[in-house]
């Protein structure tokens, strides 16, 4: 009998603009003759499957869909909410209570890394080289002046607890930077203050099974906008080169790193971890463990260039995470 598939999309953000993308990309992608595909979305109006065009309530005690006279049972989930409550680890605890296998990270990890303070100084100690930076709480105290004198100019103000699609802004003077700063935090609820550095921007994806790890081509984002910005991710205000004309050594360092990052997070399913090349050395800039899915998404872009399918790598992921969940029941 087929699996019931969810497609699981929305989230309390603005990032929900994104996921709807990344929803209908992995719709397209998900091989139909082998499972059933349903698309919920998550919201705070409440939890809703789409079928048919017609919208039917999820019940979260057990997450089947009430479907006219009869509950459609979910036997795996896939989480592509960019943002609370699906990359910080929420839902992911909530499915570990029903014991249903989902796509990606477990709830610790999903955590770490959706906390890019946290994730970053973490990773440092284990040798990587990431940006100097500051963090702040709604109910830090904290000097301006003397931040900028610690970063210096340009520096990123971003929601650290988020994506970086909204409320990021490239600041290169001081006072440019409390509006900023007020930005981020109408976004989430800490926000993080980045040292610039210069240099290529490059992306790496890769999944890891029992079976064996696939490590992507990597793409390298030019882009004439300030940086790496919504306009450029989603309304074509990029170049993206798939795969990036770098160094044998280089792209052997950017996979190998990608894949480092992958076992120290303990991350599951499929990751993409970003990094800035400056001065031939690699900068670990944040991994993301609900990557983007659209059709012109950077890892459908690396699965094609890797001559594979994405029908295929979703296939894999899920049975892989179906089989483990099995197991321990």
């Amino acid at each position: 009998m087929k699996k019931n598939v969810a497609i699981i999309w929305g989230g309390y953000s603005s990032e929900i603009v994104v996921s709807e993308k990344s929803m209908n990309g992995i719709y397209s992608f998900l091989d139909k003759d082998r499972y059933n595909v349903y698309k919920i979305k998550i919201d705070k109006k409440g939890w809703t499957a789409n079928i048919e065009d017609k919208e039917y309530n999820v019940d979260k005690n057990d997450f089947s869909i009430a479907f006219d006279s009869e509950k459609i049972k979910i036997d795996f989930a896939y989480i592509t909410i960019h943002g609370t409550p699906g990359e910080d680890g929420r839902l992911q605890g909530y499915f570990d209570m029903l014991d249903i296998p989902y796509s990606s990270c477990d709830w610790m990890t999903s955590a770490i890394t959706f906390n890019k303070f946290v994730c970053n100084n973490f990773l440092k100690n284990f040798g990587f080289n990431v940006a100097k930076s500051v963090y702040l709480r709604r109910e830090t105290k904290y000097n301006i002046e003397s931040i900028a004198e610690s970063l210096k100019f340009p520096v990123f103000i971003k929601p650290n607890t988020g994506g970086s699609s909204f409320a990021t802004t490239k600041v290169k003077s001081i006072d440019k930077m409390q509006e900023a700063i007020d930005f981020a935090f109408g976004e989430a609820s800490d926000v993080i203050i980045e040292s610039f550095i210069s240099g290529r921007e490059v992306t790496c994806g890769c999944y890891k099974t029992k079976e064996h790890e696939v490590i992507f081509p990597i793409t390298e984002v030019i882009t004439e906008n300030e940086f790496f910005d919504y306009n450029a991710k989603y309304m074509g205000e990029v170049q993206e080169i798939t795969p990036a004309d770098l160094s044998p050594e280089m792209t052997l360092n950017i996979q190998q790193l990608t894949s480092k990052v992958y076992d120290l997070v303990g991350a599951k399913g499929i990751i993409r971890a970003d990094f800035i090349i400056s001065e031939n050395t690699p900068y670990f800039l944040e991994v993301n463990t609900t990557p983007g899915m659209t059709t012109t998404s950077f890892l459908p872009q690396q699965v094609k260039a890797a001559g594979l399918s994405m029908t295929d790598v979703l296939s894999e992921i899920i049975e892989c995470e179906f089989q483990k969940t099995q197991k321990s029941l």
